[in-house]
């Protein structure tokens, strides 16, 4: 390995091991959701120095790749003379188009083909599968770092059936999945297997590194030729001739095993990076929980302080994933909803008298026939309560707090370019409108039970606790004007509060950790496709702050979160600046 690569790969380990790649799916607190992008571009740099001949230093002694092919050659024609294998069609000379990068002296450019005795894929079609059948059917999602993986539901076919479809496989065998994900490879050890055509296989002449040709096909340099010459949109498909005509780079045999030894050892030391770092940002997460815990668990206004206190003298250090800086705005929702986010004015009215007015608003309206009644909701016990409340707050029901409207189920027919809009799920987004569908304007008086308003929050109640927020269960959205008189459509509530309790405030309870556990207790169906009924939502139990102290928080939650979103701007500033200069390296060692 030359000095300056050496350099690369070891002086900046700090920017490999911080570099680190934020995942779609991110949850709350799990590291693993993170994709540590310094250490996987230094696995894909190592891998493709290797094939450039930039990994391991040249030997004038060894013998060069071009006497290498030529017994490879030889191997092959003998192979044909004795009828063990079929003449195969002259492919045309690599051009200089081809060849992406320049050979060290002793390589030698070769497409697949010659390197091989045997080419081909698996089954075009479906067998008679057997349950009780010798042989296994595999196909490219079998097949994993070296290795044929069965897994259970992979399917069985039985002596007859093998023996109509088999190829001709053997201890040079490789496999590599060429449909579907590109580019999985495998050794063939004498597994009873039989080949479906998402696999194909290659056997190679004896005197070649099998581990190199896995180092190669698993390197970006294999992994953008599949890109560059599969076929499909949806599903990517690498024909046989993409495969037969790859251009391999061939060093001399023993540089072969020079450079699997290296990067078997670099490899080991990623591990360890990766290791480590994976170490560190449990400690990481493991130190914001115990610190965000001393606020939640505050027992006064004074406590509270001081534990903030502590802690905003660390923010640079603690909050330094998205993940904390989320866990630290559900701290805020947690601390804001238990009465411990801004002190209590004695002058306030309690929150006693807000419930009382909120009662006889609900009954006059009962009265006039506006609303119908509802039914009693079960009274509060000592057992549910979850802490004790401030002075001046009261615990309520939300069934008595809101009023609720489930969505309706418009059909698609009745859809129009533009009109009156039906509020969808995927709408719902802060600055904009998406995916809208219309319906004729004068529907409005029709549907104008379904109508939303500015204020008004909009929950969903079906779907999955692990998908993409958009189509996440319990998912809320407080309406703004962009979606005010649009409609309500189908599996989602709407949730219009009373008067008297602020509807930013009772948004702020809905995605509080408190109530997001109560939806988990609640949900019916799998985790998957969960489901929220309205009276699980009209159940929980609610503390109440007085109506002044309502705004207060409002106030100190929109000034916090602020904090946050300046933090995690910053974040993404500094991560997408380490994920640019981990790329810059290794354009500067690759050029």
């Amino acid at each position: 390995m030359t000095r300056n690569i050496q350099q690369l790969l070891t002086e900046h380990i700090d920017l490999w091991t911080s570099a680190i790649e934020n995942k779609s799916s991110a949850g709350r607190g799990n590291s693993r959701k993170k994709s540590l992008y310094g250490i996987k571009k230094l696995r894909e740099l190592i891998l493709e120095l290797a094939v450039r001949g930039k990994l391991v230093e040249q030997d004038p002694d060894d013998e060069p790749a071009e006497v290498l092919l030529k017994r490879i050659v030889a191997e092959r024609d003998q192979l044909i003379k004795d009828k063990k294998i079929k003449k195969q069609k002259t492919l045309p000379p690599i051009s200089d188009e081809e060849k992406p990068f320049e050979l060290p002296k002793g390589w030698k450019w070769v497409r697949l083909q010659g390197l091989t005795t045997l080419l081909g894929d698996g089954l075009h079609g479906t067998p008679n599968y057997d349950d009780k059948g010798e042989y296994y059917f595999v196909n490219g999602n079998n097949l994993k770092d070296g290795m044929i993986v069965i897994k259970p539901e992979t399917k069985r076919v039985n002596e007859a059936e093998y023996q109509k479809y088999k190829k001709h496989l053997n201890s040079r065998t490789v496999l590599v999945s060429i449909n579907g994900t590109l580019g999985n490879i495998a050794f063939y050890a004498g597994e009873a297997i039989m080949l479906g055509k998402s696999a194909c296989y290659f056997n190679l002449a004896t005197e070649l590194s099998k581990t190199f040709i896995k180092k190669l096909i698993m390197a970006p340099y294999f992994s953008d030729y599949a890109r560059a010459n599969a076929t499909g949109s949806t599903i990517k498909n690498l024909g046989l001739k993409a495969i037969n005509h790859l251009p391999m780079p061939l060093p001399p045999l023993d540089e072969q095993h020079r450079i699997v030894a290296k990067v078997d050892e670099l490899m080991a030391l990623c591990d360890q990076l990766e290791q480590q770092t994976e170490q560190q940002l449990d400690a990481h997460q493991l130190l914001v929980d115990t610190l965000l815990g001393t606020l939640t668990q505050s027992q006064n206004a004074n406590e509270l302080a001081d534990s903030w206190t502590r802690l905003s003298q660390h923010f640079d250090t603690l909050f330094t994933t998205e993940a904390s800086i989320d866990q630290l705005k559900q701290t805020i929702l947690q601390l804001a909803v238990m009465g411990k986010l801004v002190p209590q004015n004695p002058n306030d009215e309690p929150a006693s008298e807000l419930l009382k007015k909120v009662a006889t608003d609900r009954a006059k309206l009962i009265k006039e026939g506006k609303i119908k009644k509802q039914k009693p909701l079960t009274e509060i016990n000592d057992e549910e309560v979850g802490f004790n409340p401030p002075n001046g707050w009261a615990w309520s029901r939300m069934g008595d707090l809101v009023q609720y409207q489930k969505g309706y189920a418009f059909k698609s027919k009745d859809y129009l370019e533009c009109g009156l809009m039906i509020t969808k799920i995927q709408n719902l987004t802060e600055n904009h409108i998406q995916n809208s569908v219309y319906i004729a304007p004068d529907s409005a008086l029709v549907f104008a039970q379904y109508l939303l308003h500015e204020g008004d929050i909009v929950m969903t109640t079906v779907g999955s606790w692990f998908s993409a927020p958009i189509s996440a269960v319990g998912r809320s959205f407080l309406i703004n004007k962009l979606f005010d008189n649009s409609l309500l459509n189908q599996n989602a509530v709407r949730i219009r509060p009373w008067k008297e309790l602020a509807p930013v405030y009772l948004f702020a309870c809905i995605n509080s950790p408190i109530f997001k556990s109560y939806l988990v207790h609640e949900a019916q169906g799998t985790a998957n496709q969960a489901s929220i009924t309205q009276e699980s939502i009209k159940t929980f139990l609610l503390c109440v702050p007085p109506k002044e102290e309502q705004h207060r928080i409002v106030v100190k939650i929109n000034e916090l979160f602020t904090l946050c979103d300046q933090l995690k701007e910053r974040l993404q500033h500094n991560q997408q600046t380490q994920l640019l200069l981990t790329d810059t390296l290794v354009n500067e060692a690759l050029n």
